[in-house]
């Protein structure tokens, strides 16, 4: 089933890439399981993900969720790793790839005007003040969202953007939008998937889980395709950071072994610089090159396969 939304647009040589990640309907002043970073981060949290009155998108985000939880199934999953992981669509430097980045702008994102490559180096820099003992970290943050060039060579928004979860068993009542946009989905009544453990076993870990495709999950096989040197927290960071059902819910738990909380654990601190960086200051771009290329070049070197 094909639903008529409106695809990803281009203008002026720039993709316009709605994120419907941003509306997360549970982070709110006063949600327990939100991060107090008000005083870290000198803004409350109800300034962020602030959607006000425009209705018009709000129902636009969605309809991104109606089209993800219908086309989402284990068979597209498999589709699009096959497409995407041959990495023969371009060859390109991290830095590169970063400045193609520059191309995408969120028009649905109330917290960001300002182009992707900014929010990038908002949130290296976040991460660098303080992480100064880790510097993988800091490159995590500023290729965190690299995955989204799939959008520029031609990939639908819902397959780019937006929450992940667990394909290939039940979807998880903590899925944002799950009420009344999963309908639609080939696997809701599959007499596998469809089950609490679908086509998976109690305790297999989260490794073992098929994520929806999304740019989490190209970017993680991108980099390790090329033989990345970022240790595995860092690549767990970029993998896992749109998982909302898993690292902020807790759903799925009956899947996890011990040493998956761990890797949580350092997702769940990333996330908050992912998202709270978005009210910094700009940062001077130029001036920071020289320090996160010497990182590019520890850590991924070269021309990369995309």
């Amino acid at each position: 089933m094909r639903l008529l939304v409106a695809p990803t647009k281009i203008l002026d040589n720039r993709v316009l890439l709605p994120d419907p990640s941003e509306y997360r309907p549970e982070y709110k002043d006063g949600d327990p399981s939100c991060p107090d970073i008000a005083e870290f981060f000198g803004r409350p949290k109800g300034s962020f993900r602030n959607y006000g009155t425009d209705n018009a998108l709000a129902e636009r985000v969605k309809q991104t969720y109606l089209q993800m939880h219908t086309e989402q199934t284990v068979e597209f999953v498999e589709n699009r790793m096959d497409y995407w992981c041959k990495f023969d669509k371009k060859k390109m430097t991290i830095m590169e790839a970063l400045r193609l980045l520059n191309t995408l702008v969120d028009e649905s994102d109330p917290d960001v005007d300002l182009p992707n490559i900014i929010h990038a180096f908002q949130t290296a820099e976040r991460v660098r003040q303080a992480w100064p003992q880790h510097d993988w970290f800091a490159l995590v943050g500023l290729i965190h969202d690299l995955g989204k060039v799939m959008a520029i060579w031609g990939e639908e928004q819902f397959a780019v953007v937006g929450d992940t979860f667990p394909v290939g068993c039940q979807f998880a009542d903590s899925i944002v939008f799950r009420e009344d946009t999963f309908q639609g989905n080939a696997d809701l009544n599959h007499p596998v998937y469809s089950t609490k453990n679908g086509k998976y076993s109690e305790g297999c870990g989260l490794e073992s889980l098929t994520m929806s495709w999304g740019h989490d999950e190209y970017l993680y096989r991108c980099l390790v395709h090329n033989k990345t040197t970022i240790p595995m927290e860092g690549l767990s960071m970029i993998r896992y950071h749109s998982c909302y059902p898993i690292h902020t819910s807790n759903s799925y738990t009956h899947f996890l072994v011990p040493e998956d909380e761990k890797t949580l654990d350092w997702v769940r601190v990333f996330n908050k610089f992912d998202l709270y960086s978005k009210g910094d200051v700009v940062p001077d771009v130029e001036a920071l090159i020289p320090y996160y290329q010497s990182l590019i070049d520890k850590y991924v070197p070269g021309v990369l396969d995309w």
